[in-house]
């Protein structure tokens, strides 16, 4: 949504195309909601699939797919993409970029059919796909995951041009589909200045306190036990730090749920709400915190640039990155960054909370990012300075 918007924030006639079955009205962007095609073998076959598995607990999938690849709804979903954009005048738009979500890359399905928009095509490439293309520990071969590789290998060869949110993804994703090497460029996740109104405060929120946040999905991959072992560690070596501090964890947790649970019986220290939280809260607290957290995989390497990292930036809050050093967060923070640990070095988390508590002492209560490099590299002056790059070409 930040890249609509600074796009059209900077001066381009945008025109967005969406399958999310949703009204959605951007002003002075043109949202056309694409509608799903009903009346065909696809849609009824869709439809069947989802019934079995509904009602008689047979996964289809993982026979249908090693054979077609995707699913039955992924191919009606692609051909409703493919009906909507037929029905645009093609020659009056200068580009047009495919974004998508999750595993999906619908969109990108539905344009590497299209060889007519091939020469305009910006193919946005937001992780790597599929699941096998991963770096450990996420990658596993999913069902019918050669087609897909074969899939993403045409769109790599048929998109005139890639992007990539981070330098380590495009390298990443290169190294399996080498043509994005040559037509790839980076579009960082941009910053967009949100405007929050008749927004009250959280009732668990106290900002005389030294609030450390971290909201998001904590995966399986995204362990959170040694953060908690090192925050115990932290308030056990600054016992004057217990009655002023709090760690806010937001967002789900299935997957350590039991364990969070555990450290919040004992530590009153921890506050927890472990669902979805609506994002305008969530952007609020970012600002407000004096610490942000950005908590990924214990892995050799982290390709992806965080999608909450923008909103970390602008909020001129000090971020405590928890992940492996070959990171593209890191490769932003730069090497002398100080407050940095590798997830499962507990150690080394409470003694960069204790840094950053005392820091938040002398300040009285303010503490600051101040890298106003990264704030013009997130923001649209520079996503200008790309895409005039771009169509020059």
């Amino acid at each position: 949504m930040a890249l609509i918007k600074n796009l059209a924030a900077i001066g381009y006639s945008i025109t967005v195309l969406h399958y999310t079955q949703k009204d959605i009205q951007l002003k002075g962007i043109k949202c056309i909601s694409i509608k799903e095609k009903k009346i065909n073998i696809l849609y009824v076959l869709s439809r069947t699939q989802r019934i079995i598995q509904r009602y008689f607990k047979v996964n289809l999938a993982k026979y249908l797919e090693p054979i077609f690849g995707f699913s039955f709804t992924f191919f009606n979903d692609v051909n409703s993409i493919k009906s909507a954009l037929k029905k645009q005048d093609i020659g009056k738009f200068d580009l047009v970029l495919t974004l998508s979500k999750g595993a999906s890359f619908r969109p990108h399905y539905a344009l590497n059919k299209l060889k007519n928009l091939h020469e305009k095509w910006l193919a946005y490439v937001h992780d790597p796909f599929p699941m096998s293309c991963y770096p450990p520990p996420y990658q596993w071969n999913e069902p019918g995951y050669k087609r897909k590789e074969r899939f993403f290998r045409s769109v790599s060869e048929r998109a005139k041009y890639a992007a990539f949110p981070s330098g380590l993804l495009k390298d990443w994703v290169g190294s399996f589909f080498p043509n994005f090497i040559k037509t790839g460029m980076i579009i960082p996740h941009q910053s967009y200045e949100e405007k929050l109104t008749n927004l009250e405060t959280p009732i668990y929120f106290d900002n005389l306190k030294f609030n450390i946040l971290h909201a998001g999905n904590l995966m399986k991959q995204r362990n959170p036990e040694d953060l908690l072992k090192g925050f115990k560690l932290f308030l056990e070596n600054k016992p004057e730090a217990k009655n002023n501090t709090k760690l806010l964890l937001l967002g789900n947790a299935s997957y350590h749920e039991n364990l969070i649970n555990d450290y919040a019986m004992s530590l009153p220290q921890l506050y927890i709400k472990l669902t979805n939280v609506p994002f305008k809260e969530v952007y609020w607290l970012q600002n407000q915190v004096a610490v942000n957290i950005i908590l990924e995989a214990n892995s050799e390497i982290s390709p992806f640039l965080p999608g909450k990292f923008p909103h970390c930036v602008a909020a001129n809050k000090p971020i405590l990155h928890l992940g492996p050093d070959n990171s593209e967060t890191m490769r932003l923070l730069g090497d002398d960054y100080n407050y940095h640990s590798e997830i499962d070095h507990f150690e080394k988390i409470a003694k960069c909370l204790e840094k950053l508590y005392d820091l938040w002492l002398d300040n009285n209560g303010h503490l600051k990012l101040n890298r106003s490099d990264l704030e013009i590299y997130l923001g649209k002056g520079h996503l200008k300075d790309m895409i005039i790059d771009l169509l020059k070409e």
